[in-house]
């Protein structure tokens, strides 16, 4: 069973950065997907971004797009979200996911792990 640690999550002024980190526990292969997906109250669950196995990624979701970046470091086994130019309407809980494939995809249902989720709270 792999859990995902997330860190990183917090309140940040509107303008403002953070950087999530999400590392699977224990080391998972450094050949699978993963991404991002967050749920803000009251909302459904969206996709945010993803990296495939290989290091590419998939279009970023419209919202975050110029803003976000996905990346990844397979010598630490952590995955990243670098959150600039932060909005209030980013506020949400933010889930690290991970897929047992290397094609990353932005469907909830493909992927078979998923982390707690970090809080983020933009205030205006």
């Amino acid at each position: 069973q792999v859990q995902l640690v997330e860190s990183g999550g917090g309140l940040v002024q509107a303008g403002g950065s953070l950087r999530l980190s999400c590392a699977p526990s224990p080391r998972a292969s450094s050949t699978y997907a993963m991404g991002w997906f967050r749920q803000a109250p009251g909302k459904e669950r969206e996709f945010v971004a993803a990296i495939s196995g290989t290091g590419g990624t998939i279009p970023y979701a419209n919202s975050v797009k110029g803003r976000f970046t996905i990346s990844r470091d397979n010598s630490k086994n952590t995955v990243y979200l670098q959150m600039n130019s932060l909005k209030p309407e980013d506020t949400a809980v933010y889930y690290c996911t991970l897929r047992t494939s290397w094609v990353a995809t932005d469907t909830p249902g493909s992927y078979n792990y998923w982390g707690q989720g970090a809080q983020v709270t933009v205030s205006s």
